[in-house]
C-alpha cells in the first residue's frame, strides 16, 4: 500500500516531537505523559471498536495495558508510598482487568469505566505540577 508523503512526514514529526518531550521531561512530566498516552490509547480503542477495526483495537488495548503495567504500576514505590501507592496499584490492576474484558467483549462501556477511573488521577497529577510551579514562582 502507498502512504502519501505528507502522512509519513506528519507521523515522523509526531514521533520526533514525542521523543523530544520524553528526553527533556522531569519524572513528574514523564508520569503526566504516561497518563496522556493511556487516555489517548483508550480513546483510540473505543474508536476502533466502533468502526470494527480489530487490528487497531488490539494495538490500542495493548498499548494501554503496557502503559498501566510497565509505566504507571511499575513506577509505584509501595514501600514508601504507603496506602496511596497501594490504592493506585489496585486501581491500575482493576483498570487492566476491565480493559482486557472490554477487548474480549468488544464493549466500549468498559473502556469508559476505565477512563472514568483514570481521569481524576491524571487530573490530580497535572494539578500537582501546576501547584508546584505556582509555589516556585511565588518563592
Amino acid at each position: 500500500m502507498f502512504t502519501p508523503v505528507s502522512m509519513r512526514s506528519a507521523n515522523t514529526y509526531k514521533t520526533v516531537g514525542l521523543e523530544t518531550s520524553v528526553a527533556v521531561a522531569n519524572p513528574h512530566q514523564l508520569v503526566a505523559l504516561l497518563f496522556e498516552g493511556l487516555l489517548q490509547s483508550l480513546s483510540a480503542a473505543k474508536s476502533s471498536m466502533s468502526t470494527g477495526d480489530i487490528a487497531a483495537k488490539g494495538r490500542s488495548i495493548s498499548r494501554a495495558v503496557r502503559i498501566l503495567e510497565e509505566g504507571l504500576k511499575a513506577g509505584l514505590d509501595t514501600s514508601r508510598g504507603g496506602e496511596l501507592a497501594g490504592n493506585l496499584y489496585s486501581l491500575y490492576e482493576f483498570c487492566i482487568f476491565r480493559i482486557t474484558e472490554a477487548n474480549l467483549k468488544n464493549d466500549t462501556k468498559l473502556i469508559d469505566e476505565a477512563i472514568a477511573l483514570i481521569h481524576p488521577v491524571a487530573d490530580g497529577w497535572r494539578q500537582i505540577q501546576g501547584d508546584a510551579a505556582v509555589q516556585a514562582a511565588t518563592a
